[in-house]
């Protein structure tokens, strides 16, 4: 199974300014591009988050949740790449 990225980042909801939506989708299409378990994908997400814009960053990836979450305001993206559903954001 491959788990090359074919398809753009789809936008659902987000807070954040452009330079860094452009960024997370880059790190998050290189992450789904490198590794096919989705724990793997979110920790890679993750670090590269930490490293680039400070901690503390969280990271969602499925295609099946619910979540109910507290974050910084400007830092907050949940979109899809394919099917799957990225839910990105930064607390103190």
């Amino acid at each position: 199974m491959s788990n090359a990225v074919d398809e753009s980042p789809i936008l659902k909801a987000s807070d954040i300014n452009d330079d860094m939506k452009d960024e997370i989708f880059k790190i998050s299409t290189e992450a789904f591009n490198e590794f096919k378990v989705e724990r793997d994908i979110a920790g890679s997400i993750k670090k590269q988050l930490d490293t680039k814009f400070g901690n503390t960053w969280h990271v969602i990836v499925g295609k099946n949740f619910g979540s109910y979450v507290t974050h910084e305001k400007g830092h907050f993206i949940y979109f899809y790449i394919g099917s799957t559903a990225l839910l990105v954001f930064k607390t103190t």
